[in-house]
């Protein structure tokens, strides 16, 4: 059992789809009205289908008032780091401080390449995501000048500007060992999805990103982990989060106190037009049973949310 004991938090995913525009707008308005916390849009620039996430992000934050946004995950090949730091922080002092990173080092290489992205190795693409995460923080610091030579990226006198509102977290979604690792070492969070990453996987990414961390020198109930999850609420099949609110609810109170994760951001199956009323039944229905559930289940073992997860008990 593994518990690190953070704040949970609980999200909504939209397609960034451009023949749907007014059903994310809907979605969204819904999801910042009913309370939900984060608004996470993946990124692929190549799907000819698809707007793009950063354009969409931007006109989707003056529609709300309080909840955060994040590319989930951005696409690094294609955007280099100093832009998408200046990006960022331009985009959080509009908002107020409302939004994170989410990065990842690429995929669909021949996709990236179409677009003049570069076609990275596996181990290319791990240092160059640590460069980036490097040079985005020199971008947000409080320096004059900035420089940086690396073998991706490079700096030559740089100057930053302007600083984001808050701190802005840089949230990696990976999944292999040296991914894992970098994580633990460097970055604010880990966004893995369920699709991808089962509950019974998890322990064993969590074991790395942690060791990576003490090694380091931080402490693991620091980093944020954020899980994509996929359902369809109300509705009969198959699967942990197809269903009625309380299946869906009793998934998630396992997730965080049996799997580690503290975060939520969930993807709505079915027809678009049935995905405000989802997100309506996610925010009212299941993201309260769940803190109802793992704060009683705190409470009754305070012991797991003060020791932060450290392996399994």
């Amino acid at each position: 059992m593994r518990d690190y004991g953070r704040e949970l938090r609980f999200g909504v995913s939209v397609a960034p789809l451009a023949g749907e525009v007014e059903s994310i707008r809907r979605v969204v308005r819904a999801a910042d009205r009913e309370g939900l916390d984060l608004v996470g849009i993946q990124d692929h620039p190549y799907q000819r289908r698809f707007l793009d996430t950063w354009t969409l992000i931007s006109t989707l934050v003056p529609l709300t008032e309080r909840i955060r946004f994040f590319p989930d995950v951005a696409n690094l090949p294609l955007r280099p780091p100093a832009m998408l730091a200046k990006s960022a922080a331009s985009l959080d002092v509009i908002s107020g401080g409302r939004v994170e990173i989410g990065l990842g080092a690429g995929a669909f290489w021949d996709a990236v390449a179409a677009m003049g992205g570069p076609r990275r190795s596996p181990g290319e693409a791990v240092r160059a995501l640590e460069e980036a995460i490097r040079v985005m923080r020199l971008v947000w610091s409080e320096e004059r000048s900035l420089r940086f030579d690396g073998e991706f990226y490079g700096l030559a006198g740089m100057r930053p500007g302007p600083a984001p509102a808050h701190p802005i977290g840089v949230w990696v979604g990976a999944y292999g060992p040296r991914m894992l690792r970098l994580i633990g070492r460097l970055a604010d969070g880990w966004v893995p999805s369920l699709a991808y990453s089962a509950p019974e996987r998890l322990p064993e990414m969590h074991d790395r990103i942690d060791g990576a961390a003490r090694e380091a020198g931080r402490e693991p109930r620091e980093i944020t982990r954020v899980y994509n999850v996929e359902g369809r609420i109300g509705a009969d099949g198959d699967g942990p989060l197809v269903g009625p609110p309380e299946k869906l609810a009793e998934a998630l109170s396992g997730f965080a106190l049996e799997s580690g994760m503290d975060a939520f951001v969930f993807w709505p199956q079915g027809p678009p037009e049935e995905h405000e009323r989802q997100v309506g039944r996610f925010a009212g229905e299941v993201a309260p049973a769940v803190r109802e559930a793992v704060q009683g289940e705190r409470a009754r073992r305070p012991g797991a949310a003060r020791t932060g997860g450290g392996g399994a008990k």
